[in-house]
């Protein structure tokens, strides 16, 4: 076993990024405090090629040298905007025909094991804030929510550890729909 090399790795430029198919799934960040976590969302939205990343609220927006320095340069090759409240960017997406997901706990929550998109849904997930979640009044703009099992003693994960498991399991099945 040896570690590849950048050039074996085949790395695309952020040009090149920029150009290529996007997957069809929007991540909202809902007035996230850590710029460490924005930096994370950042790199994790760049590894599996989504759409766009919209920061609302407080979230804050590059360039910052906190963000900069998880997101390894993600924020040159992710699409990203800025909105003034969360409620106004999923209201825009909804208008363009996204299916919105919380990742939240709440009562009608779908466990990400039984969570399935379809070939054809444009999709965005809104992440919390990392002491309240997502905002009560954005709850009634989503069509619903996505729920992370865990079994230890806490009931949360670190806001981007659980966007970069939904993002990832997103990914795979929008993947799987197009070699179908």
């Amino acid at each position: 076993m040896k570690k590849l090399s950048m050039e074996e790795l085949h790395r695309v430029s952020t040009e090149e990024f920029k150009e290529q198919e996007k997957i069809p799934l929007v991540v909202i960040m809902d007035n996230v405090r850590s710029m460490y976590n924005v930096g994370s969302i950042f790199r994790t939205c760049d590894a599996f090629s989504i759409d766009k990343l919209l920061l609302c609220g407080i979230t804050a927006c590059p360039p910052h040298k906190e963000i900069a320095k998880t997101a390894l340069g993600a924020t040159e090759s992710v699409d990203w905007a800025h909105y003034d409240t969360t409620e106004d960017a999923v209201k825009e997406l909804k208008s363009a025909g996204y299916k919105i997901y919380a990742v939240e706990q709440v009562d009608t929550s779908v466990s990400l094991e039984n969570y399935e998109t379809s070939a054809d849904e444009k999709v965005a997930i809104v992440l919390g804030n990392e002491v309240f979640g997502v905002d009560d009044a954005v709850l009634p703009y989503c069509d619903g929510a996505i729920e992370i099992p865990q079994n230890g003693t806490k009931h949360s994960l670190n806001v981007s550890i659980a966007g970069g498991i939904v993002i990832w399991e997103i990914f795979k099945q929008m993947r799987a729909h197009e070699n179908n």
